[in-house]
């Protein structure tokens, strides 16, 4: 199949540089997080120019209830903007769907949950792995070019490396997210692939799926929601608004309620747990 399926690993040629030790040094607290607990697996995936920091208190939350979790470091991200620019949507595809495949070979059952890009990304392979993702939750996910910068994206990247960066949209005051403060363009120009690929897959996406919405959000526009709520059937589509947050709303002050909304959703849809 053609890389922009983003069906298989092997359309990444970057994970081969990363482990020929090319890649910059990756800042601190942008590490990748894991931690083994029971049967059942979930695999979380942060946004495009963020990094695993996100997601760890999430992730953390999740461990805390018994929960195997896994939070990789895309390619690219979590090092420098620069070193993002060398990386593509197939790269950071192909990273998750690797962690994917390790998780599965640990744990019973998996579910998908993703912030922004991180959200494409679980949309993606819960599409491509059917009956071995058991549930999906997002939170802003982002699957169209719903703002200027990434309608403009595949013509900017002619003429400039980087724009202002969209990192660290929280309304809570003192929270801050790990994230680049460049946006590299010739990186965001290769998103409308993976989004091309996700939403013509929706009509293929079996699993229950639950959707946090941040009411204000200064990245994602509300096209994304608009068609994945047009695409998938409300009675297997739950969309709850975020009222009190920006963008990430994994840090901002419905944090709480994302965390518990999810386990408790991973719990009601677990097979294992009513085992």
């Amino acid at each position: 199949m053609s890389g922009e399926s983003f069906s298989s690993p092997r359309s990444s040629a970057y994970p081969a540089r990363e482990r020929a030790g090319e890649e910059s040094s990756v800042i601190p607290g942008a590490e990748p997080f894991s931690r083994d607990g029971g049967p059942v697996g979930v695999l979380l995936c942060h946004g495009f120019t963020g990094t695993p920091q996100s997601l760890r208190p999430w992730a953390e939350y999740l461990a805390g209830a018994g929960l195997t979790v896994s939070v990789p470091r895309l390619p690219g991200h979590g090092t420098t903007w620069r070193e993002m620019n060398r990386t593509r949507a197939e790269d950071w595809f192909a990273e998750a769907d690797r962690s994917f495949g390790v998780l599965r070979g640990k744990t019973d059952e998996i579910f998908l949950m993703g912030l922004s890009l991180g959200g494409c990304i679980a949309l993606r392979i819960a599409e491509l792995r059917g009956p071995a993702v058991r549930g999906v939750v997002l939170v802003n996910p982002s699957i169209a070019a719903d703002t200027r910068l990434f309608w403009l994206a595949p013509v900017l990247k002619l003429f400039v490396p980087s724009l202002k960066g969209i990192a660290s949209d929280i309304k809570k005051e003192g929270a801050q997210e790990l994230g680049y403060d460049r946006v590299p363009v010739q990186a965001a120009a290769t998103l409308p692939r993976l989004w091309r690929a996700t939403r013509a897959g929706l009509d293929r996406l079996s699993q229950p799926v639950l959707a946090y919405r941040s009411t204000t959000d200064h990245v994602v526009g509300p096209l994304s929601m608009r068609l994945l709520t047009a695409a998938v059937p409300a009675g297997q589509l739950t969309v709850r608004d975020c009222r009190n947050s920006y963008h990430v709303a994994t840090l901002d002050n419905d944090a709480q309620a994302v965390f518990s909304g999810s386990l408790e959703f991973v719990r009601a849809h677990s097979a294992v747990a009513r085992a």
